[in-house]
């Protein structure tokens, strides 16, 4: 469906953005949304693991015509309406008895993030709000989560695939972060030799009477005509009536014939 289109995806939650008035805080999740090609239909899938490592999982199938129609999940609704407001929200009605039982809302937030906000009512009867943050995988991932309010059991496989999930992402990402940190120190790297590039191109385009050495230390003054000069003399000892209009820098000659700013 293309109204369906940007939510088709695999979404991995952000547990410590989201605010609950009912129902236990998941420690992660994953939440997915397909649409089986040339059907106005949905799947929803989602999986998610709570504070006490307990797994839950539930799938269920939503005909998206924009009219109600049967609900799969009898235990949480008879029947459920999709309506697509634009290509960035749409909202899921869920009625138990004639009676709006869970109101579901789906939005693209500028940032790329998708908000799911869930309205339903207690078993005593109070009504409450629950809203969670997702960020979109990069990868295809089995099945997806969130705390909707499908009432469904733990299971074995739920737990076993779901700590394999996250095993993999603990992996991947240290990976990547390893990876960032040779990237940025690369990055360190190249620019210290740029710099050492522009102060040497700086000192052989300067006057120079003496032949430097390697390792040694000299000091590079800027003249009063705006031209360099490169000196064995310090700044202490020029003084203050030192013949240049400004010091620039102690350099240092390496091996490589670049100089090295001190």
């Amino acid at each position: 469906m293309v109204q369906a289109y940007n939510f088709l995806a695999s979404w991995q939650l952000f547990p410590e953005k989201g605010t609950y008035e009912y129902g236990e805080r998941p420690k992660s999740g994953f939440y997915k949304v397909e649409s089986p090609e040339g059907k106005k239909e949905l799947i929803i899938s989602h999986n998610w693991v709570t504070l006490d490592n307990q797994a839950y999982g539930a799938q269920y199938n939503i005909i998206a015509d924009g009219h109600l129609n049967p609900f799969d999940n009898i235990e949480l609704a008879d029947n459920a309406q999709v309506v697509f407001i634009d290509s960035i929200s749409f909202e899921i009605h869920c009625y138990k008895k004639r009676e709006i039982a869970l109101h579901v809302v789906h939005e693209l937030m500028p940032n790329g993030y998708l908000k799911i906000t869930q309205q339903g009512v207690k078993d005593d009867g109070a009504s409450f709000t629950n809203t969670e943050i997702y960020h979109k995988q990069l990868s295809v991932l089995p099945y997806s989560a969130s705390v909707s309010g499908a009432l469904i059991k733990p299971n074995e496989e739920g737990l076993i695939k779901h700590k394999a999930l996250l095993a993999m992402e603990e992996q991947t990402n240290m990976q990547l972060n390893q990876i960032r940190k040779q990237i940025e120190l690369l990055a360190l790297q190249a620019q210290e030799i740029q710099k050492r590039k522009d102060l040497s191109l700086m000192i052989y385009d300067a006057k120079l009477s003496f032949k430097p050495n390697i390792g040694q230390t000299y000091y590079l003054y800027e003249k009063k005509d705006g031209n360099h000069m490169l000196s064995l003399v310090s700044p202490k000892e020029w003084g203050a009536a030192g013949p240049f209009k400004k010091f620039v820098a102690a350099v240092k000659l390496l091996a490589d014939h670049t100089w090295m700013e001190l």
